[in-house]
């Protein structure tokens, strides 16, 4: 009985550990700011920003097979669906995290052009973004989390 017990404490602890390197291996960039959908914002040039989903939700969709949005060229308000997500496992909606015209589709990602949804896999901050926005707002960014605030909501 007294090895049962050393053992299930055992599969604890690593269960725990393991969990823990889980949380560290996902990227949490600070110069990004973060919804409580799992979208991320990055501002480039004045009211321009670009959009994706954070590498925890990528995680946890698992494979992109495929990604839709048909909604640019519309102005859009923070919490509408933008476009779709699917991965092998399940179809997800892709909320805006601010309010803005959506100004481009990342072409890299589109099936009539470079077709390749697995960027938001393995480049999920870079390659992998989904849409680019003209800001409506700049204030509506005081809205989202910072990179410290996001850790602790997926942890």
């Amino acid at each position: 009985m007294l090895v049962l017990n050393y053992f299930i404490l055992a599969v604890a602890q690593l269960f725990h550990f393991t969990k823990q390197l889980y949380q560290l291996s996902m990227a949490i960039l600070d110069n990004l700011k973060y919804s409580e959908d799992h979208e991320w914002v990055r501002v480039e040039e004045g009211n321009i920003v670009y959009v994706g989903i954070t590498d925890h939700a990528q995680g946890e969709l698992g494979e992109i097979v495929y990604v839709e949005v048909e909604s640019v060229g519309e102005a859009l308000n923070a919490g509408d669906v933008f476009g779709t997500v699917e991965a092998v496992k399940t179809t997800s909606d892709l909320l805006m995290p601010i309010g803005g015209k959506i100004l481009a589709f990342n072409p890299a990602l589109d099936e009539n052009e470079g077709d390749d949804p697995t960027l938001i896999n393995s480049s999920p901050y870079k390659d992998g973004w989904i849409i680019k926005i003209e800001m409506a707002d700049s204030g509506e960014l005081n809205n989202l989390l910072d990179a410290e605030a996001y850790g602790d909501l997926i942890s």
